[in-house]
Order: C-alpha cells, then sequence, then structure tokens
C-alpha cells in the first residue's frame, strides 16, 4: 500500500506527528528565545534562580522529547510511503497553537509560574502571545479539516461502484 491509499489510511497519524513535533518545535523556541537570548523569564519564575535554572532544563528536555516523538512518527510514516506533508502541517500548527495558547493562560495567568516578560504593562504581550496562539491554532485546524475532507474523498472514490471504479 502506498500513495493516496496509504496517506488515508494513516491520516490520524500524520496528523498526532505534526502535532507532536509543533509541541515541541514551539517550546524550543520559546526556550531558546524567550528564556535564554532575551532572558524574559524562566519555565518557573516563583522561586530562586537555581530552581528557575533547573525548571528551564526540564521544560527543554520535555520539548525535546515531543520533538523526536514526532520525528519518530514522520520517518515511520515515510518509511510505509504513507506521509501527507499538508496534514503533518497541520499538526504542527494545531500543536504550535495550542500549547502556546496553554502555556499563556494556564502558565501565564491561572497558575502564575511566570509572565512573558516583566514589565508594567502586560497587555500588549499577552494579546500577542495569546493572539498569536489562537491563529496558529485556527490555521492548524482549516488544515486538518480540508485534508479530512479529501481523505474522505479518496474513499469514496475506492468505493465499490463509485465513478472512479468505472472509469
Amino acid at each position: 500500500m502506498g500513495g493516496q491509499a496509504a496517506r488515508a489510511a494513516h491520516s490520524t497519524r500524520n496528523a498526532w506527528s505534526g502535532v507532536l513535533f509543533g509541541v515541541g518545535l514551539i517550546a524550543f523556541i520559546d526556550e531558546a528565545v524567550f528564556h535564554q537570548l532575551l532572558h524574559w523569564h524562566h519555565f518557573y519564575d516563583r522561586s530562586t534562580p537555581d530552581v528557575a535554572l533547573v525548571s528551564d532544563g526540564v521544560f527543554h528536555a520535555f520539548s525535546w522529547f515531543a520533538t523526536i516523538g514526532g520525528l519518530f512518527l514522520l520517518a515511520d510514516l515515510r518509511r510505509r510511503g504513507a506521509l501527507w506533508w499538508l496534514r503533518w502541517t497541520g499538526g504542527v500548527l494545531l500543536g504550535a497553537g495550542v500549547f502556546q495558547l496553554y502555556d499563556g493562560t494556564i502558565h501565564h495567568k491561572l497558575w502564575g509560574i511566570h509572565q512573558i516578560r516583566y514589565v508594567e504593562d502586560l497587555l500588549t504581550y499577552d494579546l500577542t502571545w495569546n493572539l498569536t496562539a489562537a491563529a496558529l491554532v485556527v490555521a492548524g485546524i482549516v488544515v486538518l479539516v480540508v485534508t479530512r475532507r479529501s481523505r474522505a474523498d479518496s474513499r469514496r472514490s475506492r468505493a465499490p461502484g463509485s465513478s472512479a471504479q468505472r472509469a
């Protein structure tokens, strides 16, 4: 089995591979840019600098586990001839957006374990962070829905008695 049939059969795996990679990718970007380069925050800022540094290390390990897990699934899909780049990309966008939205709402606001940046007026930073996350989520959902329709179309065309079967 290969090509369109293999992609349709492994549609869910393509999406989940992308989601895992997206979570890992956005977590890595967050850690590299906001924690290390800009020094705006640590993963856990409610303790000593040593605890903050250790929390960054644990966060970094989590991001790499998600990234590597997503890439192992990607390699398996490629080996099977079932890799569906567009659906995978939809998963990446969704995973990145959901993680960023979770970080911006749960970590920053509900639990208060860190802020994006420690300044007097956080509104601009919070809006930018969360609206970007929402845009990623919407884009990912749109791509996944469009590719889901493609999957349904490919199943219909393979059904006995369909016009594709008769041609």
